[in-house]
């Protein structure tokens, strides 16, 4: 356990913390004269999440302490920050349960696609559209979680996460083509050795009845 790893089981955490802050409508916290709203708590809580995000990463390549459990961590605790930032928008009806559907689908689907991939010997690489995906998506959440408090960022939240939703839907049709790349280049791979393997048998086997005719 390392800073960048302990970064990355915060995050982790911070998700049942954003849910309850979330879909708690009614709940407000007071500090002196500062009253804060259930929806400004879970968005401070879902962008300090988000910010562990960036610094793990960072520090992590800085501090030369990339690790095979932070590899395998990271993109978990991506998922669930976002897709329990989705789904409780949806519980609260900020978000349109399809476009909830599609970036969580999309998570799912891509994860699923690559470990179908590793176990076959290849590796499908994180595209640029899917290294930037991360981004749009705390912009687009943070915006809706805070348009509730300011409504004039309403319109900017919709079309932020309607760009999102286009953008993993893109994103995913492009996993999809480079996954049945790297299957049929297997495919072909594994018939052509098929192929020498039978064509060398043929040829001993010729060898053979060629000696065996010669000693006749």
């Amino acid at each position: 356990m390392n800073i960048p790893n302990a970064l990355t089981v915060l995050r982790i955490f911070f998700v049942p913390l954003l849910v309850a802050a979330l879909v708690q409508e009614d709940w407000t916290l007071t500090l002196g004269s500062w009253r804060l709203s259930n929806d400004l708590i879970a968005l401070t809580i879902f962008l300090v999440a988000a910010l562990t995000d960036l610094l793990d990463g960072y520090l992590a390549r800085r501090w030369d302490q990339v690790t095979t459990v932070g590899m395998l961590l990271d993109p978990i605790a991506d998922k669930l920050l976002i897709s329990a930032a989705l789904v409780s928008l949806v519980q609260v009806h900020r978000l349109p349960a399809w476009m909830a559907i599609i970036i969580i689908g999309r998570e799912f689907a891509v994860s699923g696609l690559r470990s179908i991939a590793a176990e076959v010997g290849s590796i499908i690489a994180a595209s640029d559209l899917g290294k930037t995906k991360m981004v749009f998506q705390v912009i687009a959440v943070g915006l809706l979680l805070g348009s509730d408090d300011w409504p004039q960022l309403r319109p900017l939240a919709t079309a932020a996460i309607l760009a999102v939703a286009i953008f993993a839907f893109v994103s995913a049709v492009d996993y999809f083509r480079r996954f049945w790349g790297v299957l049929d280049e297997k495919i072909k791979a594994r018939r052509r050795i098929e192929v020498l393997e039978l064509e060398r048998q043929r040829a001993a086997q010729r060898a053979g009845e060629m000696r065996q005719r010669t000693g006749d």
